[in-house]
């Protein structure tokens, strides 16, 4: 039995749809549901050092907004009767949506499908066909 469902949510509307299709399976289940919003962030650039002190405030001004997006999803799922929890971090999606569900055991991932124009999405892979090939756990695409 799926005790979370780990939701990739960016506050797109595939996202929601997503969220939308955790609450439908977590409720009956007394399961919970994990929205993750991860921020792009590569460390490996080089800055100066005026670049660096714009970067840092730039972070935290990410991390307020993306909160911002997430955390009135999560009470709206605990006014449905779901318990939710947010996190929100830096680093690539899938990597981190992996990370997360190798650390809950059982759980499901859910994304919503999207993409910004499909040839980009079959040259690059995309999120969903990462994480189909690298999740420890079931992911479930959300068209």
């Amino acid at each position: 039995m799926i005790k979370t469902y780990i939701v990739g949510f960016d506050g797109s509307e595939a996202s929601q749809r997503a969220a939308n299709l955790a609450v439908d399976l977590a409720k009956p289940q007394g399961a919970r549901v994990h929205l993750v919003h991860v921020l792009e962030w590569s460390p490996y650039s080089f800055l100066t050092q005026e670049e660096i002190a714009e970067r840092h405030r730039r972070r935290e001004e990410e991390l307020s907004r993306a909160a911002g997006v997430i955390e009135p999803v999560a009470e709206r799922l605990a006014s449905a009767g779901v318990q939710a929890t947010t996190e929100v971090c830096y680093g690539h999606a899938a990597e981190h949506l992996c990370k997360i569900a190798g650390q809950h055991g059982d759980c499901q991932i859910v994304i919503g499908r999207k993409g910004s124009h499909p040839l980009v999405e079959r040259l690059t892979g995309g999120l969903a066909i990462t994480l189909v090939q690298a999740s420890p756990v079931p992911v479930t695409v959300v068209p």
